[in-house]
């Protein structure tokens, strides 16, 4: 993929560039176990606003560098600074709020690679995504009681949209670690794996998400999104007419013939 400085985040906190079809977001702190930070938080929304207006992009995937954490949380050594005072704790949210809906409402899918810690913050963003995928050494938590702070709203609702109830109000209550066993068995994570083998099973959701036709995946995230809401916010009009448009495309002809000619198919995204 060409242009890959229109992809590169304003704070080297935040790698990112597009290869392949592919948007990478790399979390970039490793000496703090990429913790975040205000500027990191800012910085999302530019990279994925950017990313969902070229066509190119199929797939955005999170990561954090190194092999130590995805994301560690927020960086306490900033909260005296940037998380004390009323406005600035306004502030703050605010940010982090944008920036965590901005991830939701990507139109194209989004996936969270997940080794190490995956702590506050970072998981967070990790349960904003669409997909997430994690080796055996990952480390979950939502360390909000032990320090004292408020637990996002968006944050608090995929959450609680992911693993239910419960098991949101055990982990936030608790703030206990889960390893990545239990993480799976409640609904956190999509798939484990042995450390070594983590880019390989990313490699294989890139394959298969990369194959598809883009107009289906598109259609099927934002029913989803849909689906969970409200029955009176639900938005039947706009399910239907993303439903009929993949009815319509050229790669919903490309795929019957494709079937009939036992090939793959060359999807083209119209």
């Amino acid at each position: 993929m060409s242009d890959l400085q229109s992809f590169e985040s304003p704070t080297p906190r935040l790698k990112s560039w597009a290869e392949g079809g592919l948007l990478h977001i790399r979390f970039n702190n490793p000496t703090k176990h990429n913790a975040l930070s205000l500027e990191i938080w800012e910085a999302l929304p530019i990279v994925l606003e950017r990313a969902a207006r070229d066509p190119r992009v199929r797939l955005a995937i999170f990561a954090g560098e190194g092999e130590k954490a995805f994301a560690s949380g927020d960086d306490v050594s900033q909260f005296e600074d940037q998380r004390a005072a009323h406005e600035a704790v306004l502030h703050y949210e605010r940010v982090a709020e944008t920036a965590l809906q901005a991830i939701h409402d990507f139109p194209k899918p989004t996936l969270a690679s997940i080794r190490g810690y995956c702590i506050g913050g970072g998981l967070n963003i990790a349960i904003a995504c669409d997909l997430r995928i994690a080796s055996m050494d990952s480390v979950f938590a939502v360390p909000a009681t032990r320090i004292g702070l408020g637990y996002l709203f968006s944050a608090t609702r995929n959450l609680t949209d992911l693993v239910g109830p419960g098991n949101a109000k055990d982990i936030v209550y608790t703030a206990r670690r889960l390893d990545a066993a239990e993480a799976l068995r409640m609904g956190l994570v999509n798939r484990v794996t042995e450390p070594a083998l983590l880019p390989a099973l990313l490699n294989e959701y890139v394959k298969a998400i990369a194959s598809g036709a883009p107009l289906t995946v598109k259609a099927a995230k934002r029913v989803i999104q849909e689906l969970t809401k409200p029955d009176a916010d639900l938005d039947l009009e706009l399910c239907h007419r993303l439903i009929l448009e993949c009815f319509e495309s050229e790669d919903y002809a490309e795929g019957r013939r494709a079937f009939m000619e036992k090939r793959k198919p060359l999807f083209k995204g119209k």
